[in-house]
C-alpha cells in the first residue's frame, strides 16, 4: 500500500512491537520499531514517518508517550500519531488528543480496529494536506500582488491603486503574457467587488453560434433548463474580456448595450435581466488597426475603453527580472510541491540579459521547468546549463571559427578583437540602453561608456549616449 511514508511503532513490550509491525506488514505498509523514547527519536530526526503509533507507558525511557508525542509534534506537526495503553482512562485519552494525537486505542485491540484507525489517521492527514494546498492556492489567486520594482510597474501599480475604487471600465493593452490579467485581477481584488467572483470570458474560445448563450445565458433553447451566463455569474463582481477582439462581431453589439445598460435578455427568454458588473477588457492586439479592419466595433472600444492600462513587455523592465525570477520559485514550488531552488547570479544575469518574446508567462514555465529538472540536491545555486539555450545566449550549430580566427591573433589583438564583439553583442542584446547592460556586464556606467567609444561600438549607427547627453 502506498502511503506518506512508514510507520513508527514505539512499545518498550517486544511482542506488542511485532503483532503491530507484521499486522501493518501484511496490509503492505512498511514499518520501523523503536522499544524507547531515545531509539525513536534517533530514529525520527534520520526519517520522518508517515504515522507514528505510541505506547503511553514505556520503561527504561526517558520520556513517556505523551511527552514523546509533544516532541513529534513539535519536530513534525503534520505527522499523525496514534496513542496506545494498557492502562489508559478517560482523561488520558482525552489529555493525548488535545496534545494532537489523531486518536487513542486502548489495549488488547482488535486487528481490525487497528488497520481501520491507521487508514483514517492517513486519510485525515491526506485531506488536511491537500486543505493546505488548496487553501495557499486561494490565498495566493484571492491576493495578487503585480511583482517589480521598475519605474513601469511602480506606475502600474499606481493606477490599479487608483482604478480600483471606481466602477469604471477598463481596457488594458499589452502583449501576450505580459500580465494583463493579473492587473485585472488586482483591480477586482482591492474594489469594493473583492467579494464576489472574478469571472473570465475567453473570447477566443467564444465561437459565433455559442457566444451569445455563453455570455447571456438561455431559457430552454433546445433543451428544458436555463442556462446562467457570464453576465449573470458576474452579478457584483468582476467579468473579464480577454482578447476582447476575438468576439464574434455580431455579439458585439449586444455587449454594448448590455455594458451601457447593465441589462440583457438571455436567448430565448423574454424577459429583461438586470445585472450589477463591472467590465474590464483586454487585448493584445492594435485596437485602432482592429477597428480600421472590421474586427472591432468602434462603440464597443468606447464603452470598454474608459480607462486604459498599459502592461509593459518584459524586455522593458528588465530590473524586475530577479525579482520575478525569485517569486516564481516560490509559487511554482507552493503550486507543484517541488523543492525550492537557489538562482545563482550567472543565471539570473543571463535572465536579464534575454528579450522574453513570451514575457512574464515565459519566465513562468521556465522556472518551472528548472525546478522540475534540477538536481536532488538543491543546497547549491542553479547554474547556466538548466537554462534553455536561448536564454544562455548559445547556438548549438555554431562551429569553433570564432575562435579558431582569435587563436590565430596576438594576445592584445585578440582581446580586443573579443571585448569589441562582446560589447556589440551585449549592446544589442539590451537594446542600446546602456544602464541595463551596465548592470549586466559588472561595470560603472561612465566605464562602460569610455569603453565602448574607445572600442567605436555604436548601436543602430549612434554612439550611446552619456547621461548629461553626450556622445
Amino acid at each position: 500500500m502506498k502511503t506518506a511514508g512508514d510507520i513508527l511503532i514505539v512499545d518498550d513490550e517486544s511482542d506488542i512491537r511485532l503483532l503491530i509491525g507484521a499486522t501493518l506488514r501484511d496490509e503492505g505498509f512498511t514499518t520501523m520499531e523503536a522499544a524507547s523514547a531515545m531509539e525513536a527519536r534517533d530514529l525520527l530526526a534520520a526519517k520522518p514517518p508517515g504515522l507514528a503509533i505510541l505506547d503511553i507507558w514505556m520503561r527504561d525511557s526517558d520520556m513517556d508517550g505523551l511527552e514523546l508525542l509533544e516532541w513529534v509534534k513539535s519536530v513534525y506537526p503534520e505527522v499523525p500519531v496514534l496513542m496506545i495503553s494498557g492502562h489508559g482512562t478517560v482523561e488520558t485519552a482525552v489529555q493525548a488528543i488535545r496534545n494532537g494525537a489523531y486518536d487513542f486505542i486502548e489495549k488488547p485491540f482488535k486487528e481490525d480496529r487497528l488497520l481501520l484507525m491507521v487508514q483514517r489517521a492517513f486519510e485525515a492527514s491526506r485531506l488536511e494536506r491537500e486543505n493546505a494546498e488548496l487553501r495557499a492556492r486561494v490565498s495566493e489567486e484571492s491576493d495578487p500582488s503585480i511583482i517589480g520594482v521598475s519605474t513601469q510597474i511602480k506606475a502600474v501599480r499606481t493606477a490599479v491603486e487608483r482604478i480600483a475604487p471606481t466602477a469604471s471600465r477598463v481596457l488594458i493593452s499589452g502583449p501576450n503574457g505580459s500580465g494583463k490579467e493579473l492587473a485585472a485581477r488586482c483591480i477586482h481584488h482591492q474594489s469594493d467587488r473583492r467579494d464576489s467572483r472574478f469571472i473570465v470570458a475567453n473570447c477566443a474560445r467564444l465561437g459565433a453560434e455559442r457566444a451569445d448563450v455563453e455570455l447571456f445565458g438561455s431559457d430552454g433553447v433546445a433543451t428544458s433548463r436555463r442556462i446562467v451566463g457570464l453576465f449573470e455569474q458576474a452579478h457584483k463582481g468582476t467579468l473579464y474580456f480577454d482578447e476582447v477582439c476575438d468576439l464574434p462581431l455580431e455579439t458585439q453589439g449586444k455587449i454594448v448595450r448590455a455594458v451601457a445598460e447593465q441589462r440583457f435578455r438571455r436567448v430565448g427568454g423574454n424577459k429583461e435581466v438586470s445585472v450589477d458588473v463591472r467590465v474590464i477588457s483586454a487585448s493584445s492586439r492594435d485596437l485602432s488597426a482592429a477597428i480600421a479592419e472590421g474586427r472591432l466595433r468602434e462603440d464597443l472600444y468606447y464603452r470598454l475603453g474608459v480607462v486604459p492600462l498599459s502592461m509593459p513587455p518584459l524586455a522593458e523592465r528588465r530590473e524586475d527580472i530577479p525579482h520575478l525570477a525569485r517569486h516564481f520559485v516560490d509559487l511554482v514550488a507552493r503550486r507543484t510541491g517541488l523543492g525550492k531552488v537557489k538562482l545563482g547570479d550567472e543565471v539570473l544575469s543571463a535572465m536579464q540579459g534575454y528579450r522574453w518574446p513570451g514575457n512574464v508567462r515565459q519566465m513562468l514555465n521556465t522556472i518551472e521547468n528548472m525546478l522540475i529538472m534540477a538536481p536532488a540536491d538543491r543546497s547549491e545555486p542553479l547554474g547556466l546549463d538548466l537554462l534553455p539555450a536561448e536564454i544562455q545566449n548559445i547556438s548549438p550549430a555554431a562551429g569553433n571559427s570564432d575562435i579558431d580566427a582569435l587563436l590565430a591573433l596576438p594576445l592584445r589583438n585578440a582581446r580586443e578583437a573579443f571585448e569589441k564583439s562582446y560589447m556589440t553583442a551585449q549592446l544589442q542584446r539590451f537594446d542600446g540602453n546602456v544602464s541595463q547592460m551596465a548592470g549586466f556586464v559588472g561595470m560603472e556606467r561612465s566605464a562602460l561608456h569610455r569603453k565602448l567609444r574607445s572600442l567605436d561600438v555604436t548601436h543602430g549607427g549612434k554612439t550611446p549616449a552619456n547621461e548629461d547627453g553626450k556622445t
